[in-house]
């Protein structure tokens, strides 16, 4: 776990995923100690162990950030391990294929079909996992943490919105309308927790190749998929991102100097994709 820290503690969920492992060694770089939670504690072991060898100090928790009485109890262990949360980075998130249609546009007999998924055999309960995923997700896991933070100076919160809370994307209408929430609630929160100077942010990363999104950007034989060529198309840098380019926004928003009056904000990391109206 390590040893030494200044008193400053990170909690990061979804910790074990490609881009919140890169906000953890980022924040246990900037002299936090790190407890990183995620469903698959074998993941977050290996990120909190590769930052205790490169001298920070980390430690791995299991926890499903829908389960409040799992994610108190990780809470309890935080508090003796590491000490009160700073800064609660809310990472875990993501789509289902259960809450995916198989066509970009309604077709003809999609309301008749069952051998695929379309609009109209979406299942509620792909839907609501989806959707309380990536919302309940940030909200039971606030609860908990930003009690920590009240009262205290230089504490926030950084919530992962998404390029679809700007303009929903074919084929994940769950995960879509969840993010649109996200940065929604973002700025409630931010308003909420003002007068506890509590600031409460986010970002909104653009297409960046992750474990989770695979299957929807590369074939088996790992050529791009037609989704990549649309998505290269609509992004003016050509290119996805690389999960360190989201780091000079993590930084900013977690800094509580650099942006001491900045709260209620989503910020973009998406190579222009946002601003591109495809003409």
């Amino acid at each position: 776990m390590g040893t030494n820290h200044t008193g400053k503690v990170c909690v990061v969920t979804g910790a074990g995923g490609v881009l919140c492992s890169e906000f953890a060694r980022k924040m246990a770089a900037s002299g936090y100690a790190v407890a990183l939670l995620d469903l698959r504690p074998d993941a977050a072991k290996k990120v909190a162990d590769e930052i205790c060898q490169a001298g920070g100090v980390a430690k791995a928790y299991a926890a499903n950030v829908l389960e409040r009485d799992v994610l108190n109890g990780v809470h309890e262990e935080i508090l003796k391990d590491l000490g009160p949360c700073t800064v609660l980075i809310n990472g875990a998130g993501g789509n289902n294929p259960r809450a995916t249609t198989a066509h970009e546009y309604y077709e003809p007999g999609d309301e008749e079909r069952d051998d695929i998924l379309t609009f109209f055999n979406i299942d509620k309960a792909g839907f609501d996992f989806v959707f309380n995923l990536n919302l309940m997700g940030i909200l039971l896991p606030t609860q908990i943490f930003a009690k920590d933070m009240i009262g205290k100076e230089g504490c926030s919160v950084l919530n992962i919105s998404s390029m679809n809370a700007y303009t929903p994307l074919t084929k994940i209408p769950a995960y879509s309308s969840a993010k649109a929430a996200v940065s929604n609630f973002t700025q409630w929160l931010a308003v909420h927790f003002a007068p506890a100077n509590i600031r409460v942010n986010a970002i909104a990363p653009g297409f960046f190749s992750t474990i989770q999104n695979k299957d929807l950007l590369w074939n088996p034989d790992g050529s791009p998929t037609a989704r990549t060529g649309k998505i290269l198309a609509a992004t003016p840098m050509k290119r996805f991102g690389e999960p360190a380019e989201l780091l000079g926004a993590l930084e900013f928003l977690t800094d509580p100097e650099k942006s001491a009056f900045v709260t209620g904000v989503v910020i973009p990391v998406d190579g222009g994709f946002s601003a591109y109206s495809g003409v």
